[in-house]
């Protein structure tokens, strides 16, 4: 959940209010100018190199670029998205996401005019290596490196659950792609990067789902923000084993290997019950220790074990919600279950929102 949204917010979302939304256009000359819309959404989906992408409606046809000084043209603007509520005098927005201008186009007589960008995530994936690229040095330090790289001025930080640590030397060839690489740094120290939509690249763990404090609850009746809930269950890419390696010539390290599984014996993905062994295998010379390998394991098996349940919630629309979030969703026969956001689409001027969900638990 986003970190600074009040309680009157959240309350508010439950109540009679109208969506609000405000963006600003930044434009490569430094200045910034406000942008109308008529109509927009954000989808963010946490397995995508982008997490959140937009696409916004704007009414005035004269915004279409016609040369490359023009302001909305695709050469380095930028948007920056919020959404909100208004009840009476009380107003607050949430930040949705910082983007850059990939396209704009629309009918040059009468409009509309149509506007998408991609999170600046795409800016680093873009910048692909034109020589060998030689990361080394502490997990934090090299991703750090790899973004700035490509954006001077990124902001960087990492959550105070976070170790960083030493990873081995790691040469990524000429044409990869820096995001990827980026993220096989981050999987080293068992973390996750992507950038928030304050526009911060954020270096984070995935949030345990059988641990962490629910961040929103999704409930049936007056007050609560249920609007209906689509159910399922699917083996598909469901693993309970990771089998983690690292090896390093250029350092003269030892292989390290580590096999984290799914050990709880109440879970219906547990190693050794009916389900059956269902491994997976990663391998990374950025892993040099034990301890490493065990915390990319644990990354990804928590990852794999997710799809084992999915829900299509609908519900009032929350700008505040990101990916990876904690849901306690109520249903109308009064059972409860906690679920872990996937993917779902902010509209920047209707009130709900759909929100695709993987891996359940029976909640309280």
């Amino acid at each position: 959940m986003y970190p600074n949204v009040s309680a009157r917010f959240l309350a508010t979302l439950t109540q009679s209010h109208a969506p609000v939304c405000e963006v600003s256009l930044f434009l490569t000359d430094g200045r910034v100018e406000p942008l109308a819309i008529i109509d927009g959404s954000v989808p963010v989906d946490r397995s995508q190199q982008s997490r959140r992408t937009c696409s916004i409606t704007v009414a005035d046809p004269s915004l279409i670029p016609r040369t490359p000084s023009d302001k909305l043209s695709v050469y380095g603007a930028r948007l920056r998205i919020a959404r909100g509520v208004q009840a009476g005098e009380f107003r607050e927005t949430v930040p949705v996401g910082v983007f850059r201008i990939d396209s704009v186009e629309g009918d040059v007589d009468e409009g509309p005019v149509t506007i998408q960008g991609k999170s600046l995530e795409c800016i680093v994936g873009d910048d692909k290596f034109t020589v060998p690229y030689r990361a080394s040095g502490t997990a934090v330090g090299a991703i750090t490196a790899l973004i700035q790289r490509s954006i001077p001025d990124a902001a960087v930080t990492t959550a105070s659950t976070v170790v960083d640590a030493a990873i081995g030397a790691r040469v990524f060839d000429t044409e990869g792609d820096a995001w990827e690489a980026v993220r096989e740094l981050a999987t080293a120290i068992g973390a996750e990067v992507y950038c928030d939509a304050d526009g911060t690249f954020v270096i984070a763990d995935l949030p345990d789902l059988l641990t962490t404090p629910p961040a929103w609850t999704v409930a049936v009746g007056d007050g609560g923000a249920y609007i209906s809930a689509a159910r399922g269950m699917n083996s598909d890419g469901v693993y309970n084993g990771v089998l983690a390696r690292g090896e390093n010539t250029e350092a003269n390290i030892a292989p390290v290997s580590s096999l984290v599984v799914d050990g709880d014996s109440g879970s219906p993905t547990y190693w050794d019950g009916p389900f059956g062994r269902r491994p997976m295998f990663y391998s990374s010379s950025t892993l040099i220790t034990t301890g490493q390998c065990t915390a990319a394991a644990t990354l990804k098996l928590r990852a794999a074990q997710a799809p084992n349940a999915t829900a299509n919630l609908t519900s009032m629309a929350n700008p505040a919600l990101e990916p990876g979030d904690i849901i306690r969703v109520v249903y109308m026969d009064g059972t409860a279950e906690l679920h872990q956001a996937h993917s779902f689409t902010v509209n920047l001027t209707a009130g709900d929102m759909a929100i695709q969900t993987i891996s359940a638990k029976e909640g309280t």
